[in-house]
């Protein structure tokens, strides 16, 4: 039952009252169930997490060397045995010579990458970007709040360009970077962005190899977190920007990241950056300092239990099966509660982990708050923005994947009272 009427512009302030007063009594009855559910992570589920245990077991005393004799158990091969790096050659059409296997880490290995430029300068560049003085990067919004963590942590003014439902808007990026030399990069998530589940366009991606930055260590951070991460079938096409890159003779300009995290373990993956010859090279250097090798009993691992694409692809089919009923369940809700009123809108993205929503101005925070006080955790509202502020204070990131299907149902019931609380408490305030 919806808990808004589909005649709610024709109430009259006096009805809109005894409607609030109504919602605020259900709410109530739910604050009294005492619930703890939680959507504020994209984490893998127990279930999917269940689908790599047979992992575990694959290395043993028979199987413990690599396909060019390297003992796994010991130290060397800094940037990954042939079977990880091939793993991730399927993973993003990417020439396996120009892969760097490290940790488990994706995010992890965008901050190495951010401080090795900040404290030694990328190929191109004439010094350290901490030499630079004030150094910028565009941010995409709505995006990965982890992103900006970063930026913000390191001291790096971060510039909001607008997202839309084909990517960023290219035609600011290009103004800003092709005039700007203290704009060092940009962040992207381009294949279901985090949180709003967009994939750019191909005329988008194109546009980043077009580009003509006035710094020439400008940096473009692809984060392909969600590369096979489909739901719906067929999925959304990301044309390739390596090979994009390649025929304009760019590649130098990207590094991109992929990780296992939400194909295998997210806590016991492997990460990698996919970039140019000359990235790689100083990546190498440093890492050489940093690490005498990362963990190849787990690359193994991960070689032996996808030993062929169609191995990996059948894997990510199990993988959706299991997000598709949650993510149906969180439209099917939202529809059914508020569809034609006007007053929330939504994503529904064909892949990914998150569900974007966006509120009347001005009331996400409350919705966040209100769901909180009735056992809900949500992303904190202005998350996906630089500094934690929304300028409109419209936008929530539902993470469906972690909870059951049940949980997530109980849960946007939840949400949805709390949309309708606050967006008919706003409209009465404006009258």
């Amino acid at each position: 039952m919806a808990f808004l009427p589909p005649h709610l512009y024709d109430l009259s302030h006096q009805e809109k009252h005894a409607l609030l007063t109504k919602l605020e009594h259900t709410y109530k009855s739910f604050q009294e169930e005492k619930l703890h559910l939680d959507m504020t992570r994209g984490k893998p589920s127990p279930e999917q997490l269940d689908l790599s245990l047979p992992m575990l077991s694959l290395v043993n005393e028979k199987h413990y060397k690599s396909e060019n004799h390297t003992d796994c158990r010991n130290y060397g091969i800094l940037d990954g045995i042939p079977e990880a790096k091939r793993l991730f050659s399927w993973i993003l059409d990417i020439p396996p010579e120009n892969i760097f296997v490290g940790g488990n880490s994706s995010l992890n290995l965008m901050y190495d990458v951010l401080v090795q430029a900040m404290l030694y300068g990328v190929p191109g560049g004439d010094k350290p970007w901490k030499d630079e003085g004030k150094i910028s990067f565009l941010c995409p919004v709505p995006g990965y709040d982890r992103h900006f963590a970063i930026l913000e942590h390191l001291g790096i003014e971060m510039i909001p360009i607008r997202l839309g439902e084909e990517g960023p808007d290219m035609e600011t990026v290009a103004s800003l970077v092709e005039s700007n030399p203290s704009i060092k990069g940009i962040f992207c998530v381009p294949k279901y962005s985090n949180p709003t589940g967009i994939t750019y366009s191909e005329e988008v991606v194109k546009a980043f190899t077009k580009l003509k930055p006035a710094a020439s260590d400008f940096r473009v951070f692809w984060d392909n977190a969600y590369a096979i991460h489909d739901i719906d079938f067929p999925g959304d096409r990301l044309l390739n920007v390596f090979e994009e890159a390649s025929r304009h003779h760019c590649e130098e300009r990207f590094y991109i990241f992929s990780s296992t995290s939400k194909i295998t373990f997210a806590g016991g993956g492997i990460a990698c950056i996919a970039t140019g010859r000359k990235n790689l090279d100083a990546l190498k250097k440093h890492y050489g300092i940093q690490t005498i090798g990362y963990d190849k009993l787990n690359q193994m691992r991960h070689a032996l239990f996808f030993r062929e694409r169609h191995s990996l692809e059948n894997h990510m089919k199990k993988h959706a099966d299991i997000l598709r009923p949650k993510k149906d369940a969180v439209i099917r809700i939202l529809t059914e509660q508020f569809a034609n009123l006007g007053i929330v809108g939504w994503t529904n993205p064909k892949g990914g982990y998150f569900v974007s929503i966006d509120t009347l101005p001005g009331c996400a925070q409350k919705v966040v708050s209100l769901a909180h006080d009735a056992g809900v955790k949500l992303t904190p509202a202005g998350s996906p923005f630089p500094y934690k502020k929304d300028p409109k204070d419209t936008s929530i990131r539902l993470a469906f994947s972690y909870p059951s299907l049940a949980e997530i149902e109980k849960a946007m019931e939840v949400v949805s009272l709390c949309i309708a609380l606050a967006s008919l408490r706003s409209m009465l305030h404006s009258n």
